[in-house]
């Protein structure tokens, strides 16, 4: 599965050129003193392209003409008379992880999910996120990342059970060419022995205006194939029922990867400016702090270790 190479980054370029104007003029404020308060940050002023979500029903047959970035809504598995084919635990520290990951940056990031499939219950679980430490458009360097991570994926005894991806100004639904994708990465996964193994997709979008409070919004989500009699229809993109299993600890490898995370986007034009304003009393620094809450470990000593990583992003630019 080559996911560091994919992505939507086509048209994050004009985007990335504003975040970095921007980035420059909040330097400049805060050279001469103090930012002005009623400012509020450029991750959820520049808005969200207003790509409106479409009903999968009004897609029709694949066409070439239509624009790839074309957001759909999500289908209930009993909307077309299908009941979920397995179950899925994600644990607490995998959406920790990711989360922090996807709040980062202004541009949009991927990332691996590993787990193990029990045929007996039919039980997929997601234990560990695997974050992509590359940009999308560097083709070059994506297969070092990818071969690190399946070595990773080797020593923890896991498998390959799915990927994430970032929508960070828009809501967490798929695109097109995510429908595609992920059908794509559940063939690969299913492998050639018509063995069947699940593949989770996951969006997370940190900065969209619609979401709830602070809190990203979070979606895993499968695709069903089109009928049998309609092939060249898009596939089915549907909602996918998961439970969250609260870790007890914080690990040191999730720790670690946050940390490492924080020392690739360092400095990036791209990288959030955490702390500006994300609401009239709420810092971008409170924003990820409060959606990571949500994602607590039972330990409640995770909070005073997290400062250290919160210090670090006040200090990456």
């Amino acid at each position: 599965m080559s996911l560091a190479s994919e992505g939507e980054d086509e048209e994050m370029g004009e985007d990335e050129e504003e975040e970095r104007k921007a980035s420059v003029q909040t330097e400049d404020r805060n050279r001469k003193g103090k930012p002005e308060q009623h400012e509020i940050s450029v991750v959820q002023r520049r808005g969200d392209r207003d790509r409106v979500p479409v009903r999968y029903c009004t897609l029709g047959t694949r066409d070439s003409a239509r624009d790839p970035h074309t957001l759909v809504e999500l289908s209930a598995f009993s909307a077309i008379n299908r009941f979920q084919p397995f179950n899925v635990a994600v644990s607490s520290n995998v959406l920790l992880l990711m989360d922090f990951h996807c709040h980062l940056t202004s541009s949009e990031v991927v990332g691996y999910l590993g787990g193990r499939w029990d045929t007996n219950t039919q039980l997929l679980t997601v234990l560990r996120a695997f974050p992509c430490r590359t940009r999308l458009a560097d083709r070059d360097s994506a297969p070092a990342v990818e071969e690190e991570i399946c070595q990773n994926l080797f020593m923890r005894g896991l498998s390959l059970v799915g990927w994430y991806h970032s929508h960070p100004r828009g809501p967490a639904l798929p695109s097109l060419q995510d429908i595609d994708s992920q059908m794509d990465h559940q063939l690969r996964l299913q492998g050639s022995n018509n063995g069947f193994q699940p593949c989770l997709g996951i969006i997370c979008g940190p900065y969209y205006h619609g979401n709830q409070g602070v809190a990203s919004t979070i979606t895993p989500f499968w695709v069903v194939p089109p009928p049998e009699q309609r092939p060249n229809d898009y596939g089915i993109p549907v909602a996918v029922e998961v439970t969250y299993v609260q870790d007890n600890f914080l690990t040191s490898d999730v720790l670690n990867e946050m940390m490492l995370l924080v020392e690739f986007y360092r400095g990036a034009p791209d990288l959030v400016q955490f702390g500006q304003l994300w609401s009239p009393d709420t810092t971008l620094l409170d924003k990820i702090k409060g959606s990571l809450s949500g994602h607590a470990p039972k330990d409640q000593a995770y909070s005073q270790i997290l400062e250290h990583v919160y210090s670090q992003l006040s200090n990456a630019h």
